[in-house]
């Protein structure tokens, strides 16, 4: 540790704090026993973040999962989001209906060139199952 002659206080380094202090330190904060303001004091620890290094070096709490502080919102507030998430969960659903009813006349029409192909060209395309065949295949698809 070093001393200041002039001053009369103890500096302190990072260097000056074994690993069992920092563990034991970073416990009692964990546990609420201690506030990191409280444990400086106590300490003597000067620097402004040394004790939070410690929390994210040593601590169990999830700094990288850390989620952000909401101020609790007014009814208002809850309202207007509640508006707003329902005006686009309708303009998904209408997204969503145009699409499948898009997808439908495709349906209808790769069904109309498929019979007209099967005509002009006198070829079956679509594979004709006999009632015993189509059975047996629904049976065997429900089982896996």
């Amino acid at each position: 540790m070093k001393t200041s002659e002039n001053k009369g206080y103890l500096k302190r380094t990072q260097k000056d704090y074994s690993l069992s202090f920092k563990l034991q330190l970073v416990e009692d904060i964990e546990q609420g026993n201690l506030t990191k303001s409280q444990a400086k004091a106590k300490y003597g620890i000067q620097g402004d973040s040394t004790v939070t290094n410690w929390l994210k070096k040593y601590g169990t709490f999830d700094w990288e999962d850390q989620s952000p502080f909401t101020l609790a919102k007014t009814p208002e507030q809850k309202i207007l989001e509640l508006e707003a998430k329902i005006k686009l969960l309708e303009k998904q659903k209408a997204r969503a209906e145009h699409l499948a009813e898009r997808a439908d006349k495709k349906v209808i029409i790769f069904d109309m060139l498929v019979d007209m192909a099967e005509k002009e060209y006198d070829i079956p395309i679509r594979k004709n199952y006999k009632p015993e065949l189509l059975n047996t295949t629904k049976k065997h698809t429900k089982k896996h």
